[in-house]
């Protein structure tokens, strides 16, 4: 009877290392996710890994025989596929990811997000199967994509066409000042084109502004509004995203 139950704590305690595993690393990427301010974060991405790591150890415990049923009755034949259960989670997880992927005009956010998602739940099966050393692995160097490449991009590739905006700014300003604001706007942002300026009708005090500017910013219509909002005989300010050129 001790031998029995010796086997089953240490059985429990197996199981136990390999969920507290799972949530500790799926906390450890989705950390780094929450700090982004991404949609899918620090509890999705502990839950994802959580989630794959019990399907595996169900896939491995939950079903220790096949049943073959036979004309003469129940004949279980002792082969059980491991890999049944744990593959499905490889699908399932993709319709997380999908959702996690949005699309405005050509540009297409969430695709990074969901990359995680599916990396989360390789890691929460790494944990179920009981190869720690693989998931931390995996963990350490998917952190390390997630912020030394990022780094790298914008240091290095960031005039890559995917990080240019082009935004279209419209300005209602009072006459007096569309000299120093149009010298400020050619000045401070590159890539000016289709500036125009003329007097409203309806205001003859008043001239509309407008140009499309390119800038490599993870925020530009926050980033121009930061630029504009000091300044001086701006009335209004209107800003549209330009999908082509």
């Amino acid at each position: 009877m001790e031998h029995i139950n010796h086997i089953f704590s240490s059985y429990n305690v197996d199981i136990f290392l390999r969920v507290l595993s799972a949530i500790c690393l799926g906390f450890i990427i989705g950390f780094e996710r929450e700090i982004t301010n991404k949609y899918a974060g620090l509890r999705t991405h502990i839950l994802v890994c959580l989630g794959a790591c019990v399907f595996t150890i169900i896939s491995i415990y939950g079903f220790p025989e096949l049943v073959d049923w036979h004309i003469e009755g129940y004949n279980p034949t002792g082969i059980r596929d491991t890999a049944r259960v744990a593959a499905q989670v490889v699908t399932g997880i993709g319709f997380i990811g999908a959702g996690t992927v949005l699309r405005n005009g050509p540009t297409v956010f969430g695709l990074t997000t969901a990359a995680t998602l599916f990396m989360a739940a390789s890691i929460g099966m790494a944990c179920g199967a009981g190869m720690f050393g693989l998931a931390i692995v995996a963990s350490v160097l998917s952190v390390a994509v997630l912020t030394l490449i990022r780094i790298f991009e914008r240091q290095v590739l960031n005039r890559c066409s995917k990080n240019i905006r082009r935004l279209k700014i419209n300005l209602h300003c009072h006459n007096e000042n569309i000299d120093s604001i149009r010298e400020y706007m050619v000045s401070n942002f590159k890539s000016v084109e289709a500036l125009k300026m003329h007097k409203l009708v309806e205001n003859p005090d008043m001239t509309k502004f407008s140009m499309v500017v390119e800038l490599v910013n993870k925020r530009p219509i926050q980033f121009i509004y930061e630029k504009l909002e000091g300044l001086k005989g701006i009335e209004t300010i209107a800003i549209d995203t330009v999908n082509e050129k």
